[in-house]
């Protein structure tokens, strides 16, 4: 996943997202040590001071956890990866939703929609 940023949320709150999606695909594996913030701010092209930010966001969801002295790693605890994975998706899908509803479609409809491109998919 790059660091593709849009218009449409503050920075911090987009490297939480892209940061947390690495989480939960397994990218940056259970237990793993996160690059020094300077690096991933390098990396990413941010400021150091947001990325901070968006860290610390994420640590206070558990999903990642600092050893002083040593940096910071994600957490080994599968349980919650995978509940922010659920709620990542969940979120995902709401937006999806809520988008075609605006179109006009109909629960059905949206139903049918999404079955016929995840057969495409096969």
């Amino acid at each position: 996943m790059s660091w593709s940023f849009t218009n449409d949320k503050p920075i911090f709150q987009q490297l939480v997202d892209i940061i947390t999606l690495k989480i939960v695909s397994g990218e940056y594996p259970a237990g793993s040590k996160l690059e020094a913030v300077r690096e991933l701010a390098v990396t990413a092209g941010v400021n150091p001071n947001t990325m901070q930010r968006a860290l610390a966001e994420i640590e206070s969801t558990g999903l990642i956890f600092t050893k002083r002295g040593d940096g910071r790693y994600v957490t080994e605890d599968g349980e919650k990866i995978t509940a922010a994975k659920t709620d990542y998706a969940s979120g995902k899908v709401r937006l999806f939703i809520e988008s075609v509803k605006a179109l006009g479609l109909d629960d059905e409809e949206i139903l049918n929609a999404v079955n016929n491109e995840l057969r495409r998919q096969i």
